[in-house]
């Protein structure tokens, strides 16, 4: 009698057991969408505060609020007059931004000018500019673990650098024009070194002194303005000297319109940003201002010179600002810097920078949608309340800053790295 039983082999897997299975890029991608991560949080941010503003727009409407009184008797009224509104103001501040869809109808029937066309995405990035160079200021100062908040007055004093040796000296434009953007910035730079110097010889918080600094340098501008030196020789106004033609910042698409207002600027500050990526990634510097940030302590141990990296970040921070300066009256203010040149390109750089995460190219793209608000809102009046832009961005700042409150009203799940939040230490 035969006996023979063949023993299962060892490597054989059990009929109970699968192969396990990689999910499918459908299931990743459903995961990276329900998760708070930067990006995620970053879009939801933009999609929230639309739909909050949305919301303010119709209570503060007076025809479409009362067509609430009546709701429950007529519902469709309230929610399609709700709808219009928000449509067509949402609409109204595409067009002004980007692409104005009569003057489309209007050029494919020739009768208007490829120029016009342009104008909304014009004055998108003459906008979006100079928040390009206030933004990668506060950015870079972030990565060090510093909250620089005057870049408002960096930007006052390179404002007033570049114009000074904007109209004082007699150069071809080969040197004037170059010679007056090294002013703008080396002003930036010097203004903005000096928290950073407070900071590393006696500890005061840079928020608090940069506030202070930020104040004394409006007023100054204010007393500049108002000297024999820089005073218009023609105006009565409160507004300065024009700079010399050699010194304007050409118009990149003046062949197209004279209205088309962006210039030279923005092929600066685009390079601005790929020279900040630069230092923060790929240079000793940047290392430094990357490992105090991250633990200043541990930095020190390690024998780096904190206080000196700090008064470097803050100049080189400052230089950027002052950039910005050097582009307003180079650009738009060429013919008179006002108290109002310089708006509050300064504090919206931080706004700039949250949004962008402190990353040059987050930067730049967080300056293009802040400019494209301006433009939209300026463009809008009366029909849309100029005040939309400024509600927009501040809503978008508060959930940006605010990633834990995004994770629960939208009921995301937490990244693995937890919650990436920008943090300024020193409090």
């Amino acid at each position: 009698m035969s006996t023979d039983t063949q023993a299962p082999a060892a490597d054989q897997p059990d009929a109970d057991e699968t192969p396990e299975q990689k999910p499918s890029f459908m299931r990743l991608f459903g995961r990276y969408l329900t998760e708070a991560n930067s990006v995620m949080v970053t879009i939801y941010s933009l999609l929230l505060a639309f739909f909050i503003g949305g919301i303010l727009l119709i209570v503060s409407d007076e025809y479409v609020r009362s067509t609430y009184t009546y709701f429950f008797a007529r519902p469709q009224d309230a929610l399609s007059a709700s709808w219009y509104l928000v449509r067509d103001s949402y609409i109204a501040l595409f067009e002004g931004a980007i692409l104005n869809l009569s003057t489309l109808e209007r050029y494919s029937a020739g009768t208007a000018e490829f120029g016009d066309l342009l104008r909304p995405l014009s004055e998108t990035l003459t906008y979006a500019t100079p928040l390009i160079f206030t933004g990668l200021a506060v950015g870079l100062a972030f990565r060090a673990g510093l909250f620089n908040i005057g870049a408002q007055g960096q930007m006052i004093f390179g404002m007033l650098g570049a114009l000074i040796v904007g109209f004082a000296l007699d150069l071809p434009p080969v040197l004037h024009l170059p010679l007056a953007v090294i002013a703008g910035a080396l002003a930036g730079a010097a203004f903005g070194a000096v928290p950073g110097v407070l900071k590393a010889t006696t500890g005061a918080h840079e928020v608090i002194s940069s506030i202070m600094l930020n104040n004394i340098a409006a007023l100054f501008l204010v007393w500049a303005i108002g000297t024999e030196f820089l005073h218009s020789e023609t105006k009565s106004d409160l507004i300065t000297k024009p700079v010399d033609e050699s010194a304007v910042m050409p118009k990149l698409l003046s062949s197209l319109g004279e209205s088309l207002r962006v210039n030279w600027a923005l092929i600066i500050g685009v390079a601005a940003a790929v020279f900040t990526w630069w230092l923060l990634s790929r240079s000793t510097f940047g290392f430094r201002i990357r490992a105090v940030g991250f633990n200043e302590h541990a930095s020190a141990t390690a024998g780096m010179r904190i206080g000196s990296t700090y008064t470097t970040t803050m100049a080189v921070a400052g230089g950027l600002a002052g950039l910005a300066g050097a582009a307003l009256s180079l650009g738009v203010g060429s013919s008179g810097v006002t108290t109002n040149t310089a708006l509050e390109y300064g504090f919206d750089g931080i706004t700039v920078a949250l949004l962008g995460r402190a990353n040059p190219g987050g930067i730049v793209a967080a300056a293009l949608l802040f400019g494209a608000l301006k433009a939209g809102a300026l463009s809008a009046q009366p029909d849309v309340p100029v005040d939309i832009s400024t509600l927009l961005q501040a809503i978008i700042v508060l959930f940006i800053a605010a990633p834990a409150l995004v994770k629960a009203i939208l009921h995301l799940r937490t990244p693995r790295g937890g919650l990436v939040t920008l943090e300024a230490k020193g409090w």
